[in-house]
């Protein structure tokens, strides 16, 4: 099980790779962010069809997009200078707390 989290783990982090690269790619103008970002998604999705195999996905896509976007709005923080309301930071951290619930107490779970 813990392989598994692992692989959920690595689409995560190649997913949030990958779309942090694309503002860097110019709307897929500039090759090599757009070729790295492109390495990053198929990647994500490769590691996907390895989880799949062993959790829900429903379990794994919740997983997976909610720490996604959680990650993605941390980094756009310090990265991008982007700025968040508190309603919208309280809702990011909802979100967490909704994968953490949906991971502890999933059938398939052991």
């Amino acid at each position: 099980m813990i392989k598994t989290y692992l692989f959920l783990f690595g689409a995560i982090f190649c997913e949030v790779a990958g779309t942090m690269l694309l503002p860097a790619s110019q709307n897929f103008s500039k090759f090599i962010p757009t070729f790295a970002l492109a390495v990053f998604y198929l990647t994500a999705f490769y590691l996907l069809t390895f989880v799949v195999n062993k959790l829900p996905i429903a379990i794994v896509y919740a997983t997976w997009s909610g720490l996604g976007i959680f990650t993605i709005a941390i980094l756009g923080y310090i990265f991008f200078k982007q700025t968040l309301a508190w309603q919208s930071i309280l809702g990011l951290f909802l979100i967490v707390i909704g994968v953490i619930l949906v991971n502890t107490f999933s059938v398939n779970n052991l």
